[in-house]
């Protein structure tokens, strides 16, 4: 087991968490902190790490992408556990995702909090918006979707280091992969810990929120688009025409035409258009029909036609979303399971866990793993499915 922990402008707390964990390798990546630091990290070095120095500072997905890439490199068969360096992870809490990590064949464990007791308000608000975003984007829950730490078998490291990334974004682009390609991932519940109001973290509110939120942002881009492109082309046509009807629908049918290849390149995956256009022009239909009633519903309801429209507007874009995200751009076929999370409290009554779940095809685990602990993956056992192989790309 190797214990990853990426450190930006560190402080003491860094040598003391080497320290308390002695029996691992630990691995810490400088992502760029500067001279002034140095100190830290020869206290670091000193306490058993081995340090790997950035020359200026890269984010933490770099920083976190250079360590796996060292550790598949050079600690062939080591399964990864991420830690971050600023002490709000307890040695114990890092303990129980790397012996979680060591007996389950989940693609990821993280490290999940309740988010109980003192919690900064915007860490707190980050991350239910964050859940909720994720939740929409994906379908599946997470608990706790910016925990920094985080496990990893060995045969995963050639899939975390192609993933792109370099800051914070990163490690909820990992996420966002894995339940694309249906891995499983599991949770082990750890304690809640802020420190001076977590005054350490790095995280850019405005920059970094921008990387987190950008497939929904991608997406709320894709419809304003088509809005601005729709009315300019029914002003132009209605004046040119005079054909009020007719002008709406050609109008509506180029802006539609627009979103949808838009949502297709860029913000959701590229299935096959026999498959994503019948579907998408049924959603237009659907859509189109529920805006006319619920537009006639809520203005009688509300008294206003600018509240109802924008009540409507707001839930056919967040519904819109769901359902091109999980049926018109969906890549789920017939068999799949419908839980690839699995989740294990820890003090708390475990839940029915999914069933066991094959290696992913495409991962040779005789050349990574070398655990005893893990045999040779010679094929799908009984009773498991097949998934497509996770990549990097996909």
């Amino acid at each position: 087991m190797l214990v990853l922990i990426p450190a930006y402008q560190p402080d003491h707390r860094l040598a003391g968490l080497v320290r308390a964990l002695d029996h691992h390798h630990v691995l810490v990546v400088d992502d760029g902190s500067g001279s002034a630091y140095a100190e830290f990290f020869e206290e670091a070095r000193i306490a058993g790490a081995e340090v790997i120095h950035l020359d200026h500072n890269r984010g933490k997905g770099f920083a976190l992408r250079t360590g796996f890439a060292h550790a598949s490199a050079r600690y062939p068969g080591h399964d990864v556990v991420c830690a971050d360096s600023d002490g709000q992870h307890r040695p114990a809490d890092i303990e129980a995702v790397a012996a979680r990590v060591g007996v389950t064949d989940a693609a990821m464990v993280l490290g999940v909090r309740a988010f109980t007791g003192p919690v900064p308000a915007r860490s707190r608000f980050g991350n239910t918006a964050t859940r909720v975003l994720f939740r929409l984007v994906t379908g599946l829950t997470v608990t706790d979707t910016q925990t920094g730490l985080r496990g990893y078998p060995a045969w995963m490291l050639d899939f975390l280091t192609g993933v792109p990334g370099d800051r914070f974004e990163y490690e909820l682009r990992l996420l966002l992969r894995a339940a694309r390609q249906r891995l499983r991932v599991e949770e082990v519940r750890i304690a809640t810990v802020y420190l001076d109001g977590n005054r350490s973290s790095h995280f850019r509110p405005l920059r970094d929120s921008a990387r987190i939120y950008g497939p929904l942002l991608a997406f709320a881009a894709s419809s304003l688009l088509a809005f601005a492109v729709d009315a300019g082309l029914l002003a132009i046509l209605v004046t040119v025409t005079g054909q009020l009807a007719l002008s709406a629908v050609l109008a509506r049918t180029v802006s539609a035409t627009l979103n949808y290849s838009v949502n297709r390149a860029v913000v959701f995956d590229r299935v096959p258009h026999r498959r994503a256009a019948p579907r998408y022009a049924g959603l237009a239909l659907l859509s189109l029909s529920a805006n006319v009633l619920l537009l006639s519903r809520l203005s009688d309801v509300l008294g206003s036609l600018v509240a109802a429209k924008l009540v409507t507007e707001v839930t056919l874009f967040a519904a819109g979303f769901a359902i091109q995200r999980a049926f018109v751009f969906g890549r789920r076929r017939a068999g799949d399971a419908a839980f690839v999370f699995g989740h294990r409290g820890t003090g708390d009554a475990a839940g029915a866990w999914p069933p066991a779940a094959s290696v992913p095809e495409g991962f040779d685990r005789t050349r990574s793993s070398g655990s005893p602990k893990r045999p040779p993956y010679t094929g799908v056992t009984p009773g498991e499915r097949r998934r497509p192989s996770p990549s990097a790309s996909g």
